[in-house]
């Protein structure tokens, strides 16, 4: 049986994950598939008003929105 050593380090700060071979592959061929991209300066703002509202309870949950449409078609 073979034996790694875990720095402290990571431990401490949350930094490691372990995940089977086969997941990680697959992780990396989605990675592929949906590029990343840069935010525009007023995508960053509109993504931190959104973070701002969904911390302070002003959103509409996704089940609720789902209804509301429904019922209005």
């Amino acid at each position: 049986m073979k034996t790694i050593t875990i720095p402290k380090e990571l431990v401490k700060r949350g930094d490691l994950v372990l995940i089977p071979r086969q997941d990680y592959e697959q992780l990396l061929k989605r990675r592929k598939v949906v590029p990343l991209t840069k935010l525009t300066p007023s995508e960053k703002k509109a993504l931190e008003r959104g973070r701002r509202d969904i911390e302070m309870g002003e959103h509409v949950p996704l089940d609720i929105l789902v209804h509301e449409l429904a019922y209005r078609c």
